[in-house]
Formats: C-alpha cells, structure tokens, sequence
C-alpha cells in the first residue's frame, strides 16, 4: 500500500482521536470527580496530537496534490491544521477553553475531511500512484 495512503489513514486517525479527546475529556474528569485532572496536562496532550499530526498530514496532503493536482483538498487540510496550531497556541489564553475546544474540534474535522477526500480521489481517478486501493 503507498505509503500516502497509508499517511491519509492515520491523519484520519489521529483527527478523529482528537475530537473524541475534546468530546469525552470534560466527562471523564467529571465521573474521576477531578481526581486525575491534577496529574494530566491536557496542554501537553495537545502539543504531542499536534506534533503528530503536523507532518503526517503535510506528507500526506503534499503527496496527494502532487500525485491528483487538486488545490482544494491541500488548502482545506492545511486550514483544518491552521485551526488546530491556533487553538493549541491561542485558543484557551485569547477565547477561553470552549472556544479552544471548538477550534480544535473543528480543525480536527476540516483535516480528517480533506483526508477522506484526498483517499477517495485516488481511488475514484484509479491512478498510478499506489498498487492497492483497498476501502476505508
């Protein structure tokens, strides 16, 4: 399998681990009766997401724009990315935690979705740039 696939994949991934930390964090420190909420840094769990995602998504949506020519997913992906170093860096300290939580939520999507994209473009125009074309 190509290994832009493969980045495609895992950037799906981890978008998705993201917005399932931000969705259920709140709730779990509410059922720990904030017990844990002392020894997690929920800003460090942030910046390692995004240390991750960062390159795997620019492999990935480089590889693909190179490979299928086709702007808008590599603009929409690199803005989900935007949303996401701006609410790491900003979002809390200039809006609060909510609106850092929509932010990254959002950016989250907005990635995941140009990844899918991205995906389902090689697999539709059928091209060269990977042998196997297995579904999502």
């Amino acid at each position: 399998m190509d290994t832009q696939i493969k980045a495609d994949k895992l950037s799906i991934t981890l978008s998705l681990a993201c917005m399932i930390h931000c969705l259920l964090m709140p709730s779990f420190l509410i059922l720990t009766s904030g017990f844990l909420a002392l020894t997690i840094d929920n800003e460090l769990i942030h910046k390692v997401f995004l240390i991750m995602v960062i390159p795997i998504s620019l492999y990935a949506l480089i590889s693909g724009f190179q490979n299928h020519k086709i702007y808008s997913y590599l603009y929409l992906g690199i803005s989900g990315l935007w949303l996401l170093i701006f609410a790491v860096f900003f979002g809390e300290g200039v809006f609060g935690g909510r609106a850092e939580q929509i932010l990254t939520f959002v950016g989250s999507l907005i990635v995941a979705y140009s990844h899918y994209q991205n995906f389902q473009t090689c697999r539709k125009l059928d091209c060269d740039c990977h042998d196997d074309k297995p579904a999502l």
